[in-house]
């Protein structure tokens, strides 16, 4: 088998948006349970922020001003 690491020398050889699918399908691997009420919760979650969106109430940012902030807050945490 294959180190983690070659494996994400490969992975950051992707598009973002395969390795965006990528990690979602590596997160979804993590819940090894279904959870029905966890999934019924988010779906209504889900409505209520297209309802946002669509109502013009809700906040939004670009991709590149999420990926910014979620880059600065990994580098805090790094130190």
């Amino acid at each position: 088998m294959r180190s983690a690491e070659a494996i994400t020398v490969d992975a950051r050889a992707l598009s973002t948006d395969e390795r965006a699918a990528l990690v979602l399908r590596l997160a979804e691997s993590l819940d090894e349970q279904h959870d029905a009420d966890a999934e019924d919760t988010w779906a209504a979650e889900v409505a209520a922020r297209i309802e946002g969106v669509r109502a013009g109430t809700a906040e939004t940012t670009t991709t590149a001003e999420a990926l910014a902030q979620a880059r600065a807050r990994l580098s805090t945490r790094r130190g």
